[in-house]
């Protein structure tokens, strides 16, 4: 936009500011035949791209509208970046209308704009992983670095050079020093899966990590100190461990400073429609089979479905399902348990609302989130 300042109905330095404040992406640059450095400083303040005084603008307009759209345009390109990213990391991708998902996700979004801890619990597969990403990405530190680790996967003397970091000569094979996840978390979040798997001793280093924010690297004499936000997780009754001297209690305490617990997919069956066509549009794409849909037949044997493994058995199912599919409906053959799992529940009656979700979701999915 461009805008002198001296107009009938008002100052242009003013109306700079409303502008911005209604429509932040709008660059403005301020001409005026008046040129005082006090109106420049204000134009600016007031957050106009710059200011021109009239006369000496005749070389001067058209590169400076060229680089007031250039910075617009980089703008533009990083909002929709963050709307990409977003939508991959962000709450978006947590999919599900039932309550309990519903409540986990306000206490999850709540709990994102703070540096508070954070445990996540609840059953193998309901995505707890997905949770922690979404609320890295809601937070300050989105603009940090996410580092996650299943603490299950690595033994017991590899895991405190993981996390710590070691120095060279610390033990055999230690040539260099080796950062840990935490320093390279700094700024940023980590996020420890299947911390109930953390032996005793290295549960005193956590807590006074979390207590500090400091630590020794194996090897080392010499603290450390990072800014890390700490997000944990597990599939285990920690507390029931605590008391029973099998976690540390004070690490417990610690760690549950703000506990949000997400239900296993049996007690949110409604939620199966909405994931359901959600993943057989991820993998449609990916395999060119863009007009296939769900069928009601497909669609009931998964509700009846008892899903032990939870939100990752029905991604993993659909995955196969998609692949093997030949025709341009999903039917109940393509899935490994065939039909109606033996001794599973019936399938619940859905209310119209759900249908109506279920249904909407398919055509957005179908269209690639095109509404229009």
């Amino acid at each position: 936009m461009l805008s002198d300042v001296k107009m009938p109905d008002g100052k242009g330095v003013e109306l700079s500011a409303r502008i911005k404040a209604a429509y932040p992406s709008t660059e403005i640059i301020v001409l005026t035949a008046y040129g005082t450095i006090a109106d420049g400083v204000a134009a600016i303040k007031n957050g106009a791209f710059d200011y021109l005084t009239k006369g000496d603008d005749n070389d001067k307009i058209i590169p400076l509208v060229a680089r007031a759209v250039e910075k617009a345009t980089l703008q533009f390109r990083i909002r929709a970046l963050e709307a990409k990213v977003n939508q991959r990391f962000g709450f978006e991708r947590v999919i599900g209308e039932s309550p309990g998902l519903k409540r986990a996700v306000e206490l999850a979004r709540k709990v994102a704009a703070t540096d508070t801890t954070v445990l996540l619990t609840g059953e193998t597969g309901v995505g707890k992983e997905v949770f922690a990403q979404a609320i890295h990405q809601a937070s300050p530190r989105r603009t940090g670095p996410f580092v996650a680790l299943n603490c299950s996967a690595l033994s017991k003397d590899i895991l405190e050079s993981e996390l710590f970091g070691h120095r060279a000569g610390a033990f055999t094979g230690a040539t260099r020093d080796q950062k840990g996840l935490f320093e390279e978390a700094n700024k940023g979040t980590i996020f420890l899966d299947e911390i109930g798997e953390v032996r005793l001793d290295l549960q005193a280093k956590l807590l006074r990590v979390l207590e500090t924010h400091e630590f020794l690297r194996v090897g080392d004499t010499k603290p450390t100190r990072v800014d890390v936000r700490v997000i944990t997780a597990t599939n285990r009754a920690l507390e029931a461990e605590a008391n029973a001297g099998t976690f540390r209690l004070d690490l417990y305490y610690r760690l549950s400073v703000f506990s949000i617990d997400i239900p296993p997919l049996r007690e949110r069956r409604e939620d199966i429609p909405l994931l359901a066509a959600q993943f057989v549009g991820q993998e449609a794409r990916k395999l060119g089979k863009r007009d296939l849909r769900l069928g009601a037949a497909f669609l009931e044997t998964l509700l009846a479905h008892p899903w032990k493994g939870n939100v990752r058995e029905l991604k993993n199912v659909i995955e196969r399902a998609v692949i093997l599919a030949d025709g341009p409906e999903l039917l109940p053959d393509l899935l490994p348990f065939g039909g109606r799992a033996a001794g599973s529940e019936p399938a619940p009656a859905l209310d119209l609302a759900s249908v109506e979700r279920w249904h909407i979701q398919r055509v957005l999915t179908h269209t690639n989130g095109n509404k229009t």
